[in-house]
């Protein structure tokens, strides 16, 4: 009997920070750069008001969510689109923009989805080179060729926590062709404090080649709800607009989402929280030799070459304590994890757990 033939799909499958080790649930988790302190009270009470209204269908453009963004960041309502993640919005703009033989240019090391994505619509990825895991602007238009559709970056990036400037940006976007588009991810973007620093959506909020995703699963702590945005210019949305599922966001997350953009006292206490125990963390570290870049974000890329011991032996010893991080083998980079900023108990028996294994005091 034949059966129907799939297509040849070239693309590799996302692999996300694991939820559970040897069948167990973690007690702490901080492999998926979730929100420390969770969701805002508002948008929990929002969930549960429309809780009430579930058997009706979400509307399918987002209109007040759409009206709530505009509100907050003073843009354009009718250039925005809203996605089930941001993962989507880089899906639609793939879908769009891309087709065999085009290329697309990723840092090195970033979030794995770009890539997934460019390859499942039939593009070449080309890597460009990072200094000291920061992304490498000049080697991004290096790499420039006649085939280059699309330029994906996030700042900061993920899973280095660096940044670039805005001057590097801004020299980025010029010397690129104008029928390439640079994406630029803004998903950690509130933890920047840098006077040299300003989110893409500012930068480019004017730019017809530009599109800004933003998600509300980091710091607004809807992950498990997926809901993400992106903005762009009239007619860019309008083509993801057209391959756009309907009714992709649902019902509960739009309320919660534009409930949680309105607190902006929570979204303050999750700031000074994670910034607080970035360098809280950077400087246990240290005291313990391990390296780690300093970060922008709510997590922090560690590496334990200098103290003699491989990352799969500090991930099954933090595993089997009940605390799960990143592995960073899937992103190419050697004997490094990934660790997310959490709760004040779960960074404190993160730290402690780390001195007992490597065994100082």
């Amino acid at each position: 009997m034949k059966l129907p033939k799939p297509n040849n799909i070239q693309a590799e499958k996302y692999v996300p920070g694991t939820s559970l080790f040897k069948k167990r649930l973690a007690k702490i988790k901080l492999s998926a750069n979730e929100s420390a302190l969770g969701p805002s009270p508002k948008a929990k009470k929002e969930y549960i008001k429309v809780s009430k209204s579930f058997a009706r269908y979400p509307d399918s453009d987002g209109t007040f969510l759409r009206e709530t963004l505009s509100n907050k960041f003073k843009i354009d309502k009718n250039r925005i689109i809203l996605g089930s993640g941001s993962d989507q919005i880089f899906e639609l703009i793939c879908k769009s923009y891309l087709k065999k033989g085009d290329e697309v240019i990723v840092p090195k090391y970033s979030f794995i989805i770009y890539r997934i994505y460019s390859k499942m619509n039939g593009a070449k990825v080309i890597y460009s080179k990072e200094n000291n895991f920061t992304i490498s602007v000049s080697d991004i238009i290096k790499r420039v060729s006649k085939k280059t559709k699309i330029v994906f970056l996030a700042n900061p990036n993920n899973p280095t926590g660096t940044y670039i400037s805005k001057k590097d940006l801004l020299f980025l976007r010029k010397k690129l062709k104008s029928n390439i588009l640079l994406v630029v991810d803004d998903a950690y973007f509130e933890y920047v404090k840098q006077k040299d620093y300003l989110p893409a959506l500012k930068l480019f909020s004017n730019y017809k080649n530009v599109v800004v995703t933003r998600t509300f699963s980091k710091i607004y702590g809807l992950a498990g709800l997926r809901v993400g945005w992106g903005y762009g210019s009239k007619k860019i949305i309008d083509v993801l607009n057209k391959i756009k599922p309907p009714f992709n966001v649902n019902r509960a997350a739009l309320f919660a989402a534009s409930a949680a953009v309105k607190d902006n006292t929570w979204l303050k206490k999750e700031i000074k929280h994670v910034n607080n125990w970035n360098k809280k963390m950077f400087n246990e570290f240290k005291k313990m030799k391990i390296e780690t870049n300093g970060s922008f974000s709510n997590f922090l890329l560690v590496n334990f070459d200098k103290v003699k011991i491989k990352s799969s032996k500090v991930f099954k010893l933090l595993a089997k304590g009940g605390i799960l991080v990143r592995k960073m083998d899937v992103y190419g980079i050697k004997n490094s994890l990934r660790i997310t900023i959490g709760k004040n108990n779960e960074n404190r028996k993160l730290i402690l757990k780390m001195k007992k294994i490597l065994n100082v005091s």
